[in-house]
């Protein structure tokens, strides 16, 4: 190993060569390395830099880990969201970029109420809830999950990022007041049987399946919804690749109006949402 990967020019086209993506080998070798926050330019201008013997072993234990299946950010214990470096384990999900999305709507959504309150259900490594609190400051943010050990991770985000974030343990809206001017969700929304699960094996079950449909929980969401919403508020719900036409007509079916779906980075339908009626 020492031989084959002893500087970081090497030791990129070994980890590739062991079957990474280049962008996994350049952030785990800059993590072994100390150099997470030089970007990867760094890599290209210290090519020629050798690896310590103690580096090349750690370089490829981590490799392996990839390889087989690990993610990145369990590997080096943080991932970027939303411009937020975010601690992350195998207690919550690895933030997708693609949950970006589901930012980008909220606060479009609360673009020019003052002062909103905010509820994130499911909350994970915080991700969401930390994002909007950075955005808007005057807004109040509670964030829940059902689990302790997400909650815990959390925590520790929204304290070391100083995000005055609120954190309660519910199953969903089981101990939430209201009402809230918005809610969010990126809930569990993989079938029990889906065959891309094995790929997923590191991370936590509970966050990631929800029914033999993978509707279970977003019709939980869905239907007690209404009643945590204020007049006029907007519902927003990550979903699979392929519900939107479900989550839609769930939406439908509480009473919800302004019925849509926002496409994810990759032009595919991710989030849907609606509005509750005003009071007339």
């Amino acid at each position: 190993m020492q031989n084959i990967a002893n500087t970081v020019t090497s030791a990129l086209t070994w980890a590739q060569a062991q079957g990474l993506e280049r962008i996994d080998a350049q952030w785990l070798l800059l993590h072994v390395l100390g150099q997470p926050d030089s970007g990867r330019a760094w890599l290209i201008t210290h090519g020629d830099d050798a690896l310590s013997s103690a580096q090349s072993e750690r370089l490829f234990a981590l490799c392996a880990r990839r390889v087989a299946g690990e993610p990145v950010a369990y590997l080096t214990g943080h991932k970027g969201f939303y411009g937020l470096d975010l601690q992350v384990d195998a207690r919550v999900l690895d933030p997708r970029p693609d949950t970006e999305t589901l930012v980008d709507w909220a606060l479009e959504r609360l673009a020019g109420r003052p002062a909103p309150r905010v509820l994130d259900l499911g909350t994970g490594s915080g991700a969401i809830a930390l994002a909007l609190a950075h955005a808007r400051p005057d807004a109040t943010v509670l964030a829940v999950d059902a689990s302790a050990d997400a909650l815990a991770v959390a925590r520790a985000n929204a304290e070391r990022l100083r995000l005055p974030v609120q954190f309660a343990q519910s199953d969903w809206f089981s101990a939430v007041p209201g009402p809230f001017d918005l809610i969010v969700s990126n809930p569990p929304y993989i079938a029990e049987h889906d065959p891309h699960l094995p790929a997923l094996r590191h991370e936590p079950l509970a966050a990631l399946v929800a029914g033999a449909d993978g509707l279970r929980d977003l019709r939980a969401i869905t239907g007690a919804a209404p009643a945590h919403l204020a007049p006029g508020g907007w519902l927003l719900l990550e979903h699979g690749w392929d519900q939107a036409e479900a989550v839609q007509t769930l939406l439908r079916a509480q009473g919800f109006t302004e019925v849509q779906t926002r496409n994810d980075l990759a032009g595919i339908g991710r989030c849907s949402g609606a509005r509750r009626p005003r009071v007339k």
